[in-house]
């Protein structure tokens, strides 16, 4: 934390993906080095050229309940489930309903929920169109529904940064608590997209693995053998809060979010560069009070595409050293677009909180190319005082957070 800076305190996780139902069973599940990725069952799958994804472990519709869910995208139902999670953890924190704030990143919104609705006006005509379409489609829905749940007055936003929008958020968050304009933030990232178009656009792209006989090896950073990444879904959300408040209440702290960093690399709209990682990274850096040096663990965005893990391999190393221990836990979730950078957050939070990092799944032969100590086979065991998680979006976002170990 930068010297004069407002300490921010994680104090509340919640998560709902394609390893587990919750924040603890997903955890553990990384740990362990399960696979979250399998053949999509459903019949619309069987015409594409990709036909595995990384679907949600525990459907949202069974904590929930169908009443409540059925008004509810997809994207929504999870931010409510992973709302719902991190508050009970967070102990319910009794804060000003003004002081409190939702920030909610996504990057397609109520997709599912858009096309189902174009397939009824196409198929049967105007009437048959849900009144809930609005609700459903737009963007903000997410937070807006969580700031409804929790009776949050501070503001409800929506950052939409393709891949970096949970990560977004939660830098977004910390600005909030360091500004003065809240004292507990809700936030992170949710997606649902996994869906016929979403799937076949990616894949026209040759964005995504096509290991559809294999889907357990198929999502492999850092691996000579990758060949694209596999889409995911699910949500990640974090309870920030300022530290001396949860100290005086006594909640538990998971870590502290001690700085971020967000830049643009105004290059290409599909792709990042090294520049632009690197300046993200140096401004979390800076904004956390820390060096390089001072990162013992890095969760890297590593969606296990040919170009991307090199360029983001290329930047740790040269931005934080070949030092810190790496992982990439996409290896296991596949690519949850807009909730993979909160969902990496929580990671780089919890690996340090219990002293473990999870190995990187598939990682057989490691490209010969990547100058950095990536963790295979096992989870790496140890005590780090900091860990630094980065999140790379289409468009050029980048987006970098700083965690300190409680």
């Amino acid at each position: 934390m930068a010297h004069g800076m407002v300490e921010v305190a994680v104090t509340g996780l919640g998560a709902s993906t394609p390893l587990g139902g919750d924040m603890e069973a997903t955890w553990a599940a990384m740990l362990a080095g399960r696979s979250g990725v399998s053949v999509i069952a459903e019949d619309w799958a069987a015409s594409l050229p990709v036909r595995i994804a990384a679907q949600l472990a525990v459907e949202p519709t069974e904590v929930l309940g169908r009443v409540e869910a059925r008004r509810l995208d997809r994207c929504e139902q999870l931010a409510l489930v992973c709302a719902r999670e991190a508050w009970a953890q967070a102990g319910r924190p009794e804060v000003d309903p003004e002081r409190l704030a939702v920030v909610i990143g996504t990057g397609t919104g109520g997709v599912r929920s858009l096309l189902a609705q174009d397939d009824a006006l196409e198929a049967s005509g105007a009437r048959k169109v849900s009144p809930y379409t609005v609700p459903m489609m737009m963007a903000n829905g997410p937070a807006a529904w969580v700031s409804m749940e929790l009776g949050a007055l501070g503001g409800a936003r929506t950052p939409v940064s393709a891949c970096s929008s949970g990560a977004e958020a939660i830098a977004m968050g910390l600005d909030l608590i360091r500004l003065g304009r809240a004292d507990v933030v809700v936030a992170g990232g949710t997606e649902a997209c996994v869906a016929p178009l979403p799937i076949a656009a990616f894949a026209q792209m040759t964005a995504l693995s096509t290991r559809n006989d294999d889907p357990d090896a198929a999502s492999r950073p850092f691996d000579r053998d990758r060949d694209g990444f596999v889409l995911g879904e699910g949500a990640t959300l974090l309870v920030l809060e300022r530290a001396d408040l949860a100290r005086a209440r006594s909640a538990r702290v998971h870590g502290y979010l001690a700085g971020a960093g967000i830049t643009s690399s105004a290059v290409h709209i599909t792709g990042s560069d090294a520049h632009g990682q690197l300046r993200a990274m140096g401004q979390a850096l800076a904004d956390s009070g820390l060096s390089g040096l001072d990162i013992g663990h890095v969760h890297a965005h590593a969606t296990s595409t040919p170009s991307g893990d090199l360029v983001e391999a290329e930047a740790v190393a040269a931005g934080i050293g070949s030092h810190p221990v790496v992982t990439a836990t996409k290896s296991m979730t596949g690519h949850l677009l807009g909730a993979a950078g909160a969902l990496g957050a929580a990671a780089a939070l919890l690996a340090l909180r219990d002293g473990r990092v999870p190995a990187i799944r598939n990682l057989e032969r490691p490209d010969p190319e990547v100058k950095l100590d990536l963790v295979r086979g096992a989870p790496r065991g140890g005590s780090w005082d900091a860990a630094l998680a980065n999140s790379f979006g289409f468009g050029g976002h980048n987006v970098s957070l700083v965690f300190t170990r409680a």
